[in-house]
């Protein structure tokens, strides 16, 4: 059970993500006081089987891994599917990233995280399994553009080169940002076309 003092910060982080970035597909509201701007209207909520996100990591990622684990389930409400790993045991990243690969690619979940001291690696791994369009990002730019337009379904990050806090910026927006279709639906089309030669 989290203390007093780590969910009281929690809530705090929450109402000002809501306030930035607006708030988050089914996430509980924030009791923040209302902003005299008129609200956006409710996004629609996606279906249960859709709110499923596989993530995973080697040793250098654990860490991490856990603080967004923890976030994704406590601030967005979506069902977190740990392929570990689940200590500092030296590992193989491809191991993991592969495994969020597959539950992805197969449907389990709807996206994905790998996460290892780069992010490199990760990448690689996980873009080697058919139907994976993994995109490694630094910052909310390039994570709102692997999104909008490459629907990428999983994410990397390196562990050593994101923060805590942006990384954890950067999964609600991985999570919460919608494919933005139109032109960009062809491109990505013409990504998965290249698995089949």
């Amino acid at each position: 059970m989290s203390d007093p003092r780590e969910a009281e910060v929690r809530k705090l982080v929450r109402e000002a993500l809501d306030r930035a970035l607006g708030p988050a597909p089914g996430a509980p509201a924030a009791r923040a006081a209302p902003h005299p701007a008129a609200a956006p209207a409710p996004a629609a909520k996606p279906a249960a089987a859709e709110r499923r996100v596989a993530i995973g990591c080697d040793h250098g990622g654990l860490e991490l891994k856990q603080v967004l684990a923890r976030a994704i389930a406590d601030e967005l409400g979506w069902q977190v599917v740990d392929c570990g790993t689940h200590s500092t045991e030296a590992v193989d990243y491809p191991d993991f990233a592969a495994a969020v690969g597959r539950e992805v690619a197969e449907g389990r979940c709807a996206r994905g995280i790998v996460i290892d001291a780069a992010g490199i690696g990760s990448t690689m791994a996980a873009n080697k399994v058919a139907g994976v369009r993994c995109a490694l990002c630094h910052d909310d730019r390039t994570t709102l553009n692997a999104r909008e337009h490459n629907d990428a379904n999983v994410l990397a990050l390196g562990a050593r080169i994101v923060n805590r806090g942006l990384a954890t910026r950067m999964a609600r927006l991985f999570l919460t940002t919608e494919f933005g279709g139109g032109r960009h639906a062809r491109r990505v089309q013409k990504i998965m076309a290249l698995e089949k030669r």
